[in-house]
């Protein structure tokens, strides 16, 4: 049915042989049982999480118990479907997790191209983004890193320009994740 909608599919005979080729640098979802030959889906999908293989899971299957689709659920399927599953619901159910995949892609994307423009701040002008961040004027934070209003005019002007922001509300919410990613509230 996936096939004769346009999708791409391919299947494979056990979780270990799906784990020794699955490439999630492509688009797509997986369709996955809770009965493998060779482990739980469930288990299967806690590997996947440990190994940061980020496609959708959609479970499908003729064995499931609330409690099974709840655990599912909280470590990031899409859905939980018993089978016998109508057509419409499993084609809705892919083409939610193909735009849980796309929004996916796009999000990190994006994390990738900050740290990216992050990465080319030097020391002093990620010293000066922070105070920037915490909220601190120019002349309040030539007097914390000692250096001239002057200075911290030019650090601030080429850190705006090397992140590519236009406004101090920008920058802010460029670098706003540095402060709450767990390096207390220094830039890393």
């Amino acid at each position: 049915m996936l096939v004769r909608e346009g999708f791409s599919v391919r299947t494979f005979a056990s979780a270990a042989t799906f784990l020794a080729e699955v490439d999630d640098r492509r688009p797509g979802c997986i369709l996955l049982d809770v009965e493998l030959p060779d482990r739980s889906g469930i288990e299967l999908q806690a590997e996947l999480n440990a190994k940061g293989i980020s496609l959708p899971v959609i479970f499908l299957t003729g064995h499931g118990t609330i409690p099974m689709a709840v655990d599912a659920l909280r470590s990031g399927a899409v859905t939980f479907l018993e089978k016998p599953v109508a057509a419409t619901s499993l084609l809705a159910a892919v083409k939610q997790a193909l735009a849980v995949d796309a929004e996916g892609r796009r999000s990190r994307a994006q994390e990738q191209g900050r740290l990216q423009k992050l990465q080319k701040l030097t020391g002093r002008e990620r010293e000066v983004l922070d105070l920037v961040v915490q909220g601190l004027s120019n002349k309040e934070i030539g007097r914390v890193l000692g250096i001239s209003f002057r200075t911290v005019e030019i650090h601030r002007s080429r850190l705006m320009a090397k992140l590519e922001t236009e406004s101090v509300i920008d920058l802010v919410e460029l670098a706003r994740p540095l402060t709450t990613e767990g390096t207390g509230g220094r830039s890393p």
